[in-house]
């Protein structure tokens, strides 16, 4: 019985680049996380052995610290643009089909100085000191097939939590149910976002402004979770889904994964205390994972299932 060769693709992950832009005293970072990977026409070097199709990976990671000099990082998805762009056009013999670029972004503040005499915007800080942020990962995937491009930016461990404000009630309950209903309990998750802009970058078409677009969906996806009464953490998950469509017109799907950061309230009468919703037991396994997708009509998701 003959074999065929299947799905295959091929590239360099995790190429850890810093970019450091030193145009002024006020020194400027950018903390990349770069994954290539390839599809084409590959089959003579999985069935034959020859190379002549390949593009080493040792390139393409050479040509993400090249980009990062000519072209420099103003933001993670439009570098992925132009990578994934240069790998599909410009490769020799037009062999690559499809260029996938995946980024992780790192935040760095700048380390601040309480006793600085210059009384002037950002004297306070040093302008070559940074400590990584303890907030979220920025992450970003970009496609280019050789006609369009497809852009979808996100975040991941962004821990949020509302200490009220949230019930959990009425719910299905069998013979193997022990969950008491909750009237006022603490809702807390560690967000992983994920949203596909309608840009597909044909005919000259603009590029939103990546980075603004990115702080304005962290923005309205912290306003959704802090403003929405919750009695069910799928409720919140769409009514974070809906306020960035509703505001952001550039964004056409967001799907979001929630693990519910269970709360426990601690039984303290054992010791003549009286628990009134304030010492809890935060448990990190197991949780409840909360995971949906919020479109547009008409358009069909694309976001894969994690």
């Amino acid at each position: 019985m003959a074999h065929v060769l299947g799905q295959n693709q091929y590239g360099k992950a995790e190429n850890r680049i810093v970019r450091i832009y030193r145009d002024s005293t006020r020194h400027e970072i950018k903390d990349l996380n770069v994954s290539v990977s390839l599809q084409g026409e590959f089959e003579d070097v999985h069935l034959t052995g020859s190379n002549a199709n390949c593009l080493p990976t040792d390139t393409t990671k050479n040509t993400v610290y090249a980009f990062a000099k000519e072209h420099g990082i103003e933001s993670a998805e439009a570098f992925g643009i132009l990578l994934a762009r240069h790998f599909v056009d410009n490769t020799e013999r037009g062999v690559v089909h499809s260029a996938r670029i995946r980024i992780e972004e790192y935040a760095w503040d700048r380390i601040k100085t309480p006793d600085s005499s210059a009384r002037f915007i950002g004297s306070e800080e040093v302008g070559h000191s940074f400590v990584r942020s303890g907030q979220e990962t920025r992450t970003s995937e970009i496609v280019y097939d050789g006609e369009s491009v497809q852009v979808v930016s996100g975040l991941k461990d962004l821990i949020v939590m509302n200490s009220t404000n949230s019930e959990f009630w009425g719910y299905i309950k069998d013979r193997y149910t022990t969950l008491q209903e909750a009237y006022d309990r603490i809702l807390a998750t560690q967000v992983t976002a994920r949203w596909k802009y309608g840009f597909s970058g044909r005919d000259g078409e603009a590029q939103p402004n990546w980075n603004r677009s990115y702080s304005h969906v962290k923005r309205h996806l912290l306003e959704a979770f802090a403003e929405t009464y919750s009695y069910s953490l799928q409720q919140t998950l769409h009514a974070m889904g809906t306020r960035v469509l509703n505001n952001r017109a550039e964004v056409d799907e967001v799907r979001l994964e929630l693990p519910n950061k269970h709360h426990f309230l601690v039984d303290l009468e054992p010791f003549g205390l009286k628990n009134d919703n304030e010492v809890y037991y935060a448990a990190d396994r197991m949780y409840g994972l909360i995971e949906g997708t919020v479109h547009r009509e008409g358009v069909v998701p694309v976001i894969p299932v994690a």
